[in-house]
């Protein structure tokens, strides 16, 4: 696989080896030995998968304390705009995003760390959507943030108009008015 370092440390795009032929094509999706040597030792422990139509956001999500994850995600149909926000409070990237088109035809993959805010939108007329995630699903530590805060600049490229939410995103704080408790330390390992 091919490692793309992004503006923010930690936050890369993955592209898998794509074998094709008359038959069609075949990529390895994960390896946790290359994985680990390449980006980050991590322990997948939960698959999740969405499908949604075209103008859905999802997010920006992220799960606190000891339920942290590290996502890896790609899509399997369509295409997204997918979205890292640095919420590691002292990180001279706070507050800043990666932005990255994902689709089924480029088979990129992103990886996103623990200490980062997470959501995408949909820019297809649909798209089926896999997470890889390094720690269970825990609703008691769910956090997020406004998808639309101006401090954080994110162009969504979907007309405001036409963005479809869930009504729990449509009323998320912005990340100025999160306390730093709610987020995390950039001088904590998250990995410990």
């Amino acid at each position: 696989m091919n490692v793309i370092n992004t503006e923010i440390p930690g936050v890369v795009i993955l592209e898998p080896r794509v074998f094709r032929d008359e038959r069609g094509w075949f990529m390895e999706f994960f390896n946790l030995r290359d994985f680990s040597a390449a980006v980050q030792g991590v322990n997948f422990v939960q698959d999740n998968q969405s499908c949604s139509s075209y103008g859905v956001i999802r997010g920006l999500h992220y799960q606190k304390g000891r339920s942290a994850q590290s996502k890896l995600v790609q899509v399997l149909e369509g295409r997204v705009l997918d979205i890292a926000v640095d919420i590691r409070v002292g990180s001279p990237w706070f507050g800043r995003h990666v932005s990255v088109e994902l689709s089924a035809d480029s088979h990129r993959q992103l990886f996103i760390p623990r200490g980062f805010a997470h959501g995408f939108s949909v820019l297809s007329e649909k798209a089926v959507f896999l997470y890889k995630c390094d720690a269970f699903y825990d609703p008691s530590s769910e956090g997020a943030i406004a998808w639309d805060d101006p401090a954080l600049g994110i162009d969504w490229k979907v007309p405001a108009e036409k963005a479809v939410l869930s009504q729990k995103d449509q009323c998320h704080r912005r990340l100025s008015e999160c306390e730093p408790g709610e987020l995390f330390n950039y001088n904590q390992d998250l990995y410990a």
